[in-house]
């Protein structure tokens, strides 16, 4: 590897490490006040705006974080990160309020080993998030007293993740992805009294929960495909991606407000850093693309998650029903070898994703739908910037549940080349 390169390596590792100390949940779900938040299964930029395809089909300009068996598409070295914005219209039958969320989506790195064969790659992402503000009114009874509940949660889990991918058959790759799982969901609750005049009765109270997660999880991946042509492929993928009892400890606490997350101020500890665990279930995932080469692609997925037996913290079961997600896009170049062109080489992006959430209140399941949009658009021979827009409804106002009309924007870049692992015979 020349000066030059290795330099470039430093500048990218050490970004890399910025990010990772920088490195914040964003969502802004009401929803997310449900289980450990709302999970992210929708892969990166490229496969957000395709309504999430990732697993059946791959891009060699382009990290797959959703079957690692596909990285061995990525001959080239990739840097992959990006942004993502979230606004959401919260509406019940009664109430209308316009709230929102964004930070750092994830950052990523791919090596190819022996190009076309094998590939090792490292990242930061999103597994899932938690952002919500609610305020409860509500009367007390046998008084005219009125109590007032402002409950708020944020954060979630993340993961730092090392993965590889090796062809081990004509047409047929596998791949691991092994993660170390960290971030903390907090939830607070501050309850207070109101007389009939608005003013505060009696002391006010704040209770404060943190589960903070440390351990260790894996996914695997298989893809295969046909030659239907001399230019066509069918792509077939799978994931298996295992949660299974995950630890972590909870600090819980009940005292005066801005009070409880304070460890050394005056209350009642209910849980001061108790070890413990619980159980996310297995994510399963499988899809089908066709694929033109260097002109469209095309693709059917679906992913399913238990979730009914997920087990909280406190031991918890059946707060959360199962869920599953179903994603149809696709991709399409105009002109990829339209070498001044910049729109033809452009690659346009589209798909629709349904999903029946985990979440289930007052015994009504809560489904998602959007309908997503997305482009990369080259910056030099093989760097892109990529967007994904995303206009969805989650929820519904039967049983006086919440509805949620949102937009969602990513935006990031890939920044790829080829000459890292050649030797030059001129510096």
């Amino acid at each position: 590897m020349s000066i030059t390169n290795r330099f470039k390596l430093l500048g990218v590792i050490s970004t890399f490490f910025i990010f990772n100390n920088a490195f914040s949940q964003s969502g802004a779900s009401t929803y997310s006040a449900l289980g450990l938040g709302e999970f992210n299964n929708s892969g990166f930029t490229q496969n957000r705006a395709m309504g999430g395809l990732g697993i059946s089909y791959g891009t060699g300009w382009a990290i797959n974080q959703m079957n690692p068996a596909l990285s061995t598409r990525n001959t080239v070295f990739n840097f992959q990160a990006a942004f993502n914005y979230s606004r959401l219209d919260v509406a019940t039958n009664d109430l209308n309020e316009t709230i929102d969320g964004g930070g750092i989506s994830y950052a990523a790195i791919s090596l190819p080993i022996n190009a076309g064969k094998s590939t090792v790659g490292l990242g930061l992402n999103q597994i899932s998030s938690v952002n919500y503000r609610l305020l409860v009114n509500g009367q007390v009874s046998n008084s005219d007293l009125t109590s007032l509940n402002r409950i708020e949660g944020e954060g979630g889990i993340s993961e730092a993740y090392l993965s590889t991918g090796i062809v081990v058959a004509k047409n047929l790759s596998l791949g691991v992805h092994g993660s170390y799982l960290f971030g903390s969901t907090i939830r607070t609750n501050q309850l207070a009294l109101l007389d009939s005049s608005s003013n505060p009765i009696g002391a006010s109270s704040e209770f404060y929960q943190r589960f903070t997660v440390s351990d260790m999880t894996f996914k695997l991946g298989v893809h295969y495909f046909f030659k239907l042509g001399a230019k066509s492929n069918l792509h077939l993928g799978a994931t298996y991606h295992a949660f299974g009892e995950i630890n972590g400890r909870e600090f819980a606490k009940v005292a005066g407000f801005g009070q409880a997350s304070n460890p050394d101020s005056e209350g009642d500890v209910i849980s001061d850093n108790v070890k413990g665990n619980v159980f996310i279930p297995t994510n399963i995932g499988y899809g089908i693309s066709y694929e033109k080469i260097n002109k469209f692609v095309i693709g059917l997925e679906a992913q399913m998650q238990a979730f009914s037996e997920f087990r909280s913290f406190g031991g918890t079961v059946g707060e959360l029903g199962d869920s599953y997600r179903v994603a149809f896009g696709g991709q399409f170049t105009p002109g990829f070898s339209a070498g001044s062109s910049l729109i033809k080489r452009s690659t346009i992006r589209a798909g629709v994703e349904y999903q029946q959430t985990p979440y289930v209140v007052n015994q009504t399941e809560i489904n998602d739908i959007g309908i997503n949009f997305g482009a990369s658009v080259p910056i030099s021979s093989l760097s892109l910037v990529n967007f994904a827009l995303k206009f969805g409804s989650r929820g519904t106002l039967e049983n006086g549940l919440i509805r949620e009309n949102y937009f969602n924007v990513t935006l990031g870049f890939s920044l790829n080349d080829n000459t890292w692992f050649y030797k030059r015979v001129y510096e």
